[in-house]
């Protein structure tokens, strides 16, 4: 049965696929922060078990072609790796049921390592099964279409990767979601065993789906496994042409010949087909190094940025979701529009030189992320170094006070009720202030701590100048875009401070309290008792990633006055700063990866097809490995330089590749094919037994 020229199981294989992966890319956008907050990891071990997983996910696909070609078959082996798989996300969302070991019910689990090793045998589970499917998947694809249906099978490839797309933009934005309400039974938290379980859910409808459409599948023998052959008869030439290495035996066209006692002709020339492809694939992994920092190294950028869309906030995790939004728009205009154009202009752009092209952009997109970095960095606050004393002067008077740092290093005034920036002094010159105000002058002898952020607060009552010394213990801009916020009592009386859901508790007159985290973007009641009256005013928006001085000036009949001081500024740098690179990469991806696929198609034989899926998968691998290694092993402290670095030697692959590229000849697999299939009728001919003799060595082999 066919549907719009397309045989019509291919539409139950592209929902199938849809669901798989919304399933696998659901559980992956949250993963990081499921490790960092609810098994309280660090940053570095989240990354790295992070970028572990995705490798392990992507070693996976050689076992699971073994098992298809030589043992199951396609179907079965997607059938049964996604028992495995749903199985998987099932124990990955029971990991995340915090009531699980929570005896005491005090919202925090009580044997963190039940929940540790849950986890990693759901994510070892989920890595066997969606690496061990992933071969199969878009090969049975391929496998329904007859020999003359390039077209509908080149375009089917292009659909799959839309529904690719699809399935994990959607989840990318539903699971962050879904994580962020609130669940429990006797405590409420974080969901992740709501985050987990959708995932989980989906792909067991992805199972049901895929079996539904069971009678349709053209199913394709199992072949033998033809990686095991491959191996075998590359071995054995290796080791063949090493016995006969000295002067007296005649060289050999190619060194796969020395194959040629024990194999038959057509698998070496299978073989030499393969390794041709597989060998282009060696600089490959670098793109995917790249390209797989989108869900670490970006969104910890994405931290550093103002994620106001005016209606919308956008959270960080978030920003990955602009990478599918575009593939979906750009797979169809590279395909409708970009590709005829450039064959219009008579340029013949060869899948090599697409995957060439792909890399160059790759490059270009990280080069994109370091310059938005350089811009962050600028707007990032600088503290003292250890022999550096920084201060800052609030003036909770009245009238405009007037403060010299001695010996002459510097002068400033403050307006009544302001307050000046950060000034840096060396601590060992600091000796004393002289600070005047109203018709008052003090002196101070200064004995500050190096290394340390210091607020003077100054005030001119009626009947003296007081001063006093606050140590401001911030370290470091607020992660996550969170924002710090702390409160001065600037009323004679004490007072108790409420901001949000969070207190303050209790502050003396003229006393400041400790700094506390609150989410970013967001606007909270501040309320104020005061000799038991209630005073409240909403806060003004902090924006992401600020920290900020409350000075309570007035709480009476109700109302509140307060000034606000900014003691590190907000993120200023917008999030959209971040689009230009996704864009690029995007594009990158579009000709890359759409490209590879086909183009590992084209070249090689029928039968080799899943070893050169699982070749190409196996790139990808890799790329996370060379992150885990990268990252590692430079030593650069600055962000911005990292991009570079690995910019700088993607441009270096990506040039390798071109040579590489502009010595390959392009092949039809299928004309080779036909060659030695008419050998063959013509040696039966010759030898009836022929073919009796051959079934017996293959046994054999």
């Amino acid at each position: 049965p066919s549907c719009f020229g397309y045989p019509l199981s291919i539409f139950f294989i592209i929902i199938n696929e849809f669901c798989e992966r919304f399933s696998y890319y659901g559980m992956r956008a949250v993963l990081v922060l499921y490790f960092k907050y609810f098994l309280q990891w660090d940053d570095n071990l989240s990354t790295a078990i992070y970028h572990t997983f995705v490798a392990l996910c992507y070693l996976t696909p050689i076992l699971g072609a073994i098992i298809a070609d030589s043992w199951l078959g396609k179907f079965k082996t997607i059938v049964s790796l996604s028992i495995v798989y749903t199985i998987g996300q099932a124990v990955m969302s029971v990991s995340s049921i915090n009531d699980l070991t929570d005896q005491n019910q005090n919202g925090s689990p009580d044997n963190i390592a039940v929940h540790i090793a849950l986890s990693m045998i759901g994510l070892i589970l989920i890595a066997l099964g969606t690496g061990g499917i992933k071969p199969c998947v878009s090969a049975f694809g391929g496998d329904q279409f007859e020999e003359d249906q390039d077209k509908q099978r080149s375009r089917f490839f292009s659909i799959f990767y839309l529904s690719i797309n699809a399935g994990s933009l959607l989840s990318t934005i539903i699971t962050p979601i879904l994580r962020a309400q609130e669940c429990g039974i006797h405590s409420k938290q974080r969901c992740y065993p709501l985050a987990f379980g959708v995932p989980a859910a989906l792909m067991a409808i992805s199972l049901v789906v895929f079996i539904a459409g069971s009678r349709m599948y053209k199913k394709v023998k199992p072949q033998g496994n033809i990686m095991v052959q491959v191996s075998k008869c590359i071995g054995f030439a290796i080791k063949n042409r090493f016995r006969h290495r000295s002067k007296e035996f005649p060289k050999r066209e190619h060194w796969l010949d020395w194959a040629s006692e024990k194999y038959d002709k057509r698998l070496i020339a299978q073989t030499k087909m393969v390794l041709k492809v597989l060998f282009l694939y060696i600089p490959l992994p670098m793109f995917w190094a790249l390209f797989d920092q989108q869900g670490s190294r970006w969104t910890l950028q994405a931290t550093t940025m103002d994620g106001n869309f005016g209606a919308i906030q956008i959270q960080p995790d978030q920003m990955q979701t602009v990478n599918p939004i575009l593939i979906i728009i750009m797979v169809p205009v590279v395909d409708a529009v970009v590709y005829p154009l450039i064959k219009k202009c008579k340029i013949n752009f060869t899948p090599l030189r697409k995957i060439t092209v792909g890399m160059f952009l790759a490059s270009l997109a990280f080069v994109a992320a370091a310059l938005v970095q350089v811009q962050i960095d600028k707007t990032l606050p600088v503290f003292p170094a250890a022999e550096q004393s920084q201060i800052k002067i609030i003036n909770l008077g009245t009238s405009n006070a007037s403060i010299k740092f001695e010996p002459e290093l510097r002068h400033v005034n403050v307006m009544s009720m302001d307050s000046t920036d950060y000034m840096t002094f060396e601590t060992s010159q600091l000796q004393s202030l002289n600070i005047t105000s109203g018709n008052k002058t003090k002196l101070d002898n200064i004995k500050l701590p190096g290394g340390k952020r210091h607020t003077l607060a100054v005030k001119d009552n009626e009947a003296d100048l007081v001063f006093k010394w606050l140590l401001d213990n911030v370290t470091s801009k607020p992660e996550e875009g969170n924002n710090l916020i702390r409160f001065i009592n600037n009323l004679p009386d004490p007072i108790n401070v409420t901001m949000g859901e969070t207190s303050f508790g209790n502050l003396a007159s003229l006393s400041d309290s400790n700094y506390e985290l609150f989410p970013g973007g967001r606007q909270d009641k501040i309320t104020v008792v005061r000799n038991s009256m209630n005073c409240s005013l909403t806060s003004k928006a902090f924006g992401f990633g600020s920290a900020y001085t409350i000075v309570i000036n007035e709480c009476s009949r109700g109302n509140l006055t307060v000034t606000y001081s900014k003691d590190i500024s907000p993120n200023t740098v917008h999030m959209a700063w971040q689009i230009p690179q996704y864009f690029i990469l995007t594009c990158a991806e579009v000709v890359f990866s759409v490209t590879g696929l086909e183009f590992s198609y084209s070249q090689a034989p029928s039968n080799m097809k899943a070893v050169l899926q699982a070749g190409w998968l196996l790139t990808v691998a890799v790329g996370n490995i060379i992150v885990l290694i990268v990252a590692g092993a430079s030593k650069l402290s600055e962000q911005w330089a990292e991009y570079v670095l690995f910019a700088a030697l993607l441009l270096a692959v990506c040039i390798i590749f071109a040579v590489m590229a502009y010595f390959y000849t392009y092949i039809d697999p299928n004309e080779i094919e036909a060659q030695f299939d008419e050998e063959e009728k013509n040696q039966v001919k010759k030898d009836p037994d022929l073919y009796e003799k051959k079934a017996e060595a293959d046994s054999q082999m």
